[in-house]
């Protein structure tokens, strides 16, 4: 067991290091999918083999023994798990508990925000003009979801590219991306590995709505101008109103995604290249998902097994 158990808290790193590959190769709805079904498997399966380590080592103390009556030399002879390890795992699994409780918190109330405000925009229809000079698009989920845009960015992108940006953010709200952005973000605020995947969902959902918008539209380029102009547009507004953080925009949450060769960059060289096409089922990519489902099930080979030890230990302490 001592083993198995520390192997599902290692299996993170390599679906970290695979996460932007992934996100760059696959089709962005699949690859979106994927992530944040790992992402949360593998957060949940981190938890339990820390959950493992904690019982592994309180079933030591005597006065566990005590209460469930089995032999404390028989349980220290067939587990091998310290006291000092099984603090250390307490503490971390409190953390990542902790961590996931603020992060879900924190989700949940951005939603309620965004609903809320998402109910308060005037007029009865999805799509809100507001009049601003600062240039901003972004989906409000609620019930129903609102298409926000500011008179800046109106005025910035032509009819063809606001036809593009609208449909953009439409596909925000039609594919709840802000449910696989929240799922990521609680996935890595549970274990602090996932981060590197949770930033690829981040990119992953905005690639997905520039295909929703591009097939919308009928033309790639004509959604890559909009991306471009946007982008340009906001270089010159730096500045943002504070919005909910369910939000999610033409550009994303976060400006410092127009640094260097950052997501905007790689979504317009994305949408001028030809589009990658899979038909069902053998062109498509296989190992990449044969791939994902050995981690995850590895993973939880391993935590069930060290529970099964563990489990067995007690049996014969308590027989013994």
């Amino acid at each position: 067991m001592h083993l198995l158990v520390y192997l599902p808290l290692l299996f993170p790193v390599p679906a970290a290091l695979a996460a932007r590959p992934l996100a760059e190769r696959l089709a962005p709805w699949l690859a979106t999918w994927l992530l944040a079904g790992c992402a949360l498997a593998l957060a949940a399966l981190s938890c339990v083999a820390l959950g493992v380590l904690v019982v592994a080592g309180a079933v030591r103390l005597p006065l566990a023994a005590l209460v469930g009556d089995w032999s404390l030399a028989t349980v220290r002879a067939g587990d091998s798990v310290s006291k000092i390890e099984a603090a250390v795992a307490g503490g971390l699994l409190v953390a990542a508990a902790a961590a996931g409780v603020r992060m879900l918190w924190r989700r949940m109330r951005a939603l309620a925000a965004a609903a809320l405000e998402a109910a308060c925009l005037p007029g009865p229809g999805q799509l809100v003009v507001v009049d601003d000079t600062l240039p901003d698009a972004y989906a409000l989920p609620g019930l129903p979801g609102r298409v926000v845009v500011s008179t800046g960015m109106l005025d910035a992108l032509d009819d063809a590219e606001r036809e593009a940006m609208l449909a953009h953010e439409r596909a925000h709200l039609a594919c709840h991306h802000y449910a696989f952005t929240a799922a990521a973000h609680l996935a890595a605020a549970c274990n602090p590995m996932l981060r590197p995947v949770a930033a690829a969902i981040a990119y992953t959902v905005e690639r997905w709505a520039d295909e929703r918008a591009a097939t919308a539209c009928g033309d790639r380029r004509q959604v890559a101008r909009a991306v471009g102009k946007a982008a340009l547009a906001t270089t010159h507004h730096p500045a943002r109103r504070r919005v909910p953080e369910a939000v999610l925009g033409l550009l994303g949450r976060r400006r410092s995604a127009l640094r260097g060769a950052g997501p905007v960059p790689r979504r317009v060289a994305a949408l001028l290249a030809a589009p990658r096409t899979y038909s069902p089922p053998l062109n498509y990519p296989i190992l990449p998902l044969a791939a994902a489902a050995a981690v995850v099930g590895a993973s939880a080979l391993c935590a069930f097994a060290a529970a099964h030890d563990l489990h067995v230990v007690l049996k014969l302490a308590g027989a013994g």
